[in-house]
C-alpha cells in the first residue's frame, strides 16, 4: 500500500535537515546522553515560552500525565476513590491514569461548536468532584475561564492537559495556564517533535518539587539543595545513604539527553510553526464555514491564536462523513478520527465499570467528526486541495 500524498506527519521536525544534521554531531560529541544539561536546559527555555515558574521534562506526554496525577496523590491534594472529570472526547491516557492510580473518571461532555467542554456542562457536576483533568483538543477550547472560576470558586483542582493546544491563547492567556498543573506531549507530528518527550508545568514549587520526584524512582537527587537538606533531615538520612534513600511512589519516567537537544534545537522554531499552522487552520475553516448544511461550523471567534496539528470538521450526518472522507481518501490525504471520539464507547471503560455517561455532543463528533492533516509542511496547493476536497 504506498503512502498518502498528503500524510498527517512529512517529516520527523521542523527544518528537517539541520536537525538531523545537528542531532548527529551531538550524539557523535557528548560527553553523556542520559538525563542532563540539554534537558535542564529545555525545561527552563519551555517554562519562559510557557510564562510557568516550573517545566519538568519526562519521557513522553502520557508520563507526564501518570506522573502529575502520582504526584498529586502524594501530596494528599487527591486520595484514591476520589472522582474526577474529564472531557469525554479525549485521549486514553489522560483517562487510564486515573483508572491506573484508583481514581473514579467522570465524563463530561464536550460541544460541537469547539470540540471542547463547557462552563455550563461543568456545571451539572459541581458538588460532585474532586478534580477536572480537563483536555484542550486540537488546539481549540470552550470558555475555559469561565472553567477555571468554576473550579476556583467550589474548590475542584483543575489540571490541562495541553497535549494539543501547544501555542493557543484566550483573552490573552495560554492554553496549559489555566489550571494548578498541564501537561504537554512533544510527540512526532505534534507541534515541537523531540520524537517521544513531554512536559509537566505548574507554578507551584511544592507540586514541581514532587513531581521531580516522581520522574525519578522517588528518590531526591534532582531536587533543589534547599529540598534535599530538609527531606534528610526530616527522615535521618545520612549523604551516603541519601544516594539510594526513596521518599515516596515513582516511576522512572527520565527524558535523555537527545531529547532535552531535540527540544532546544525545536523550541526556538515552534513560533513559525505554529504561524503556518493556523494560516492554514483559518483557510480550512473558512472552507467548511461556507458549507453549514453539510458541516458544523468550527466557532473559534473567541480564541486570540489557534494553533493546533490537525485540521477538524464533524459532519452534518454519518453518510456526509462517510462521502468525505471517501473523497479525502482518493485524494490521498490521510485521515484519522477525531481523536478518540466519545471515550465512554471504548472497551476498557466499559471493562473497569466505569459509570455510562449521556454524552450527546461527543457521540455526535465521535460518530460524524475526522481530522485531515495541518503540518507546517504543507504546501498552498495541498491546503486548496485539502478546503476543496470538502
Amino acid at each position: 500500500m504506498s503512502p498518502p500524498a498528503i500524510p498527517l506527519m512529512r517529516s520527523t521536525f521542523f527544518d528537517e535537515t539541520r536537525t538531523r544534521e545537528a542531532l548527529a554531531t551531538f550524539v557523535r560529541n557528548a560527553p553523556r546522553l542520559s538525563m542532563g544539561e540539554q534537558c535542564a536546559a529545555f525545561e527552563k527555555s519551555f517554562a519562559a515560552f510557557q510564562g510557568r515558574s516550573h517545566a519538568i521534562l519526562v519521557n513522553n506526554g502520557s508520563a507526564a500525565n501518570i506522573g502529575l496525577i502520582q504526584a498529586l496523590l502524594n501530596l494528599g491534594r487527591l486520595r484514591r476513590g476520589d472522582r474526577v472529570g474529564v472531557s469525554a472526547v479525549t485521549w486514553a491516557t489522560n483517562v487510564m491514569p486515573l483508572i491506573q492510580l484508583g481514581l473514579q473518571p467522570v465524563a463530561i461532555d464536550c460541544s460541537v461548536d469547539h470540540l471542547n467542554m463547557t462552563s455550563s456542562a461543568l456545571y451539572e457536576h459541581i458538588g460532585s468532584i474532586k478534580a477536572l483533568f480537563i483536555t484542550n483538543a486540537l488546539g481549540l477550547c470552550g470558555d475555559i475561564p469561565a472553567i477555571a472560576e468554576l473550579c476556583r470558586t467550589h474548590d475542584i483542582l483543575l489540571l490541562e492537559d495541553n497535549c494539543e493546544s501547544l501555542g493557543t491563547r484566550i483573552g490573552g492567556t495560554l492554553l496549559g495556564n489555566f489550571g494548578v498543573a498541564s501537561t504537554f506531549s512533544f510527540f512526532v507530528g505534534h507541534h515541537l517533535s523531540t520524537i517521544e518527550g513531554g512536559m509537566i508545568c505548574t507554578d507551584d514549587p511544592e507540586l514541581a518539587a514532587m513531581v521531580t520526584t516522581v520522574r525519578a524512582h522517588g528518590w531526591d537527587r534532582n531536587l533543589p539543595a534547599k529540598r534535599q537538606i530538609a527531606l534528610r533531615k526530616e527522615h535521618g538520612i545520612d549523604e551516603f545513604h541519601a544516594r539510594y534513600t526513596f521518599y515516596d511512589l515513582a516511576y522512572n519516567i527520565r527524558p535523555t539527553e537527545i531529547t532535552g537537544f531535540l527540544g532546544n534545537t525545536q523550541l526556538p522554531l515552534l513560533d513559525a510553526t505554529i504561524e503556518k499552522r493556523e494560516r492554514n487552520f483559518r483557510r480550512f475553516r473558512e472552507a467548511m464555514t461556507t458549507l453549514p448544511d453539510r458541516y458544523h461550523p468550527l466557532n473559534c471567534g473567541h480564541i486570540e491564536r489557534v494553533s493546533g496539528f490537525a485540521m477538524p470538521l464533524v459532519a452534518r450526518t454519518a453518510n456526509i462523513l462517510r462521502e468525505t472522507m471517501e473523497r479525502f481518501t482518493r485524494e490521498g490525504v490521510e485521515i484519522r478520527p477525531m481523536i478518540a471520539g466519545d471515550i465512554t464507547l471504548h472497551p476498557f471503560w466499559k471493562k473497569y465499570g466505569l459509570p455510562e455517561a449521556v454524552c450527546p455532543g461527543a457521540r455526535t463528533i465521535h460518530e460524524c467528526g475526522m481530522y485531515a492533516p495541518n503540518n507546517p509542511d504543507l504546501t498552498d496547493d495541498e491546503v486548496s486541495l485539502i478546503c476543496s476536497l470538502l
